[in-house]
């Protein structure tokens, strides 16, 4: 498959993200891969949601396995790229709520993103 005629978008890893999700099942790196593909085709998988409460165009993938739910939150508002602010297992087995230290990691990275993408702007 020619990845240029494709025209897809480029993926950022932001801080840990990349040696996170390589942490994973190999069946959940699999999936959300899957899911992010789509978003580098500039279309959203119905394996993605949108992410609350850090502003918009922040999506997540949750992927389920072995009864533990595994997450990666990505932006695709900032430019034409696709940054993966974080992938994290999530631990609670009380309520969905991600707690909010994730929260708060996602929206530092998601603030670096937008400066990653200012300092691409200016080279171009």
């Amino acid at each position: 498959m020619d990845h240029e005629r494709l025209n897809l978008r480029e993926v950022i890893w932001v801080g840990d993200s990349k040696v996170r999700l390589k942490e994973f099942p190999q069946s959940v790196q699999k999936d959300i891969g899957d899911a992010l593909f789509i978003a580098q085709v500039g279309s959203m998988s119905p394996e993605a949601k949108p992410f609350k409460g850090v502003g918009s165009g922040v999506f997540e993938i949750r992927a389920d396995y072995r009864r533990n739910t595994y997450r990666t939150v990505y932006a695709v508002k900032i430019g034409e790229r696709v940054y993966v602010l974080h992938c994290f297992q999530k631990k609670s087995r009380r309520g969905i709520k991600t707690p909010k230290r994730e929260i708060d990691l996602i929206k530092r990275r998601l603030r670096i993103a937008q400066e990653l993408e200012e300092n691409y702007e200016r080279e171009d």
